[in-house]
């Protein structure tokens, strides 16, 4: 009957292993891994930046349709790694659910608010045999308006936290190793060193040096609060000032 190392407990998402494991709640965190992609996000002092590798698995496909960042409303971003297609499921139900918000409340949901909501979402998924949890970790990204910048982590078992700054993906471990160093003494980073911390992380873990277009990256400023995805001409300037700083 066993199969595997689960011995039969992977079998079914909502059965705990005799160690008290959910063996497809552990899938679910490698097939984010095994998406070979790593983002990073950053929080500074007057805005929050996330970026990622833009890989394009295909050279005929139309490169702006590949992508990891979603705007969820015009002042709510979602970054999201792992597989795509889980994604867009989430990123759909995450924009009903903004949209449903602001018109019971009369105003645009809170970045904290919505990750909760995810992270709840993915809770339910953990106990249900009707769904798979999702293979996706979502980093949400927004302003409040009394805390200021908000950067949230979402995964497939529910957890939810805010960060100074995080990582997911492959080489999750060694761009948080890298970060906790940078960000010891809590630095008041400017918009422009969010941005550069960002991806000199993402440069320093997977030991390579981007051009613009692989990568993304998602940006909101404290003074107009929109969530943006910059250029590559944007990124260029950002990837050369690294260069010349280095």
């Amino acid at each position: 009957m066993s199969r595997g190392s689960g011995g039969g407990y992977d079998r079914h998402i909502t059965i705990f292993s005799p160690e008290g494991r959910l063996y497809q709640v552990e899938y679910a965190f490698k097939a984010v891994k095994a998406a070979g992609v790593t983002s990073i996000g950053v929080r500074g002092k007057d805005s929050v930046c996330v970026v990622t590798q833009k890989k394009v698995p295909d050279k005929l496909l139309d490169q702006t349709s590949v992508t990891l960042l979603f705007p969820i409303t015009k002042y709510l971003g979602l970054l999201a790694t792992g597989i795509t297609a889980d994604a867009r499921t989430l990123v759909q139900q995450a924009r009903n659910e903004a949209a449903e918000f602001r018109f019971r409340y009369g105003y645009e949901m809170p970045v904290d608010v919505l990750a909760r909501w995810i992270a709840d979402k993915s809770q339910v998924y953990t106990q249900h045999a009707y769904m798979r949890p999702l293979g996706v970790v979502a980093m949400i990204l927004g302003i409040d308006e009394e805390k200021g910048p908000q950067l949230f982590k979402c995964d497939p078992a529910g957890h939810f936290f805010g960060h100074k700054a995080t990582s997911a993906g492959g080489k999750e471990q060694e761009a948080i190793n890298f970060l906790e160093k940078k960000m010891k003494n809590d630095p008041e980073l400017t918009y422009e060193e969010t941005v550069q911390t960002a991806i000199s992380a993402l440069q320093s873990v997977l030991q390579e040096d981007f051009k613009a277009s692989e990568i993304e990256v998602g940006a909101v400023r404290k003074e107009d609060q929109i969530f943006k995805v910059l250029s590559t001409d944007e990124i260029d300037e950002h990837l050369t000032a690294i260069s010349e700083r280095d």
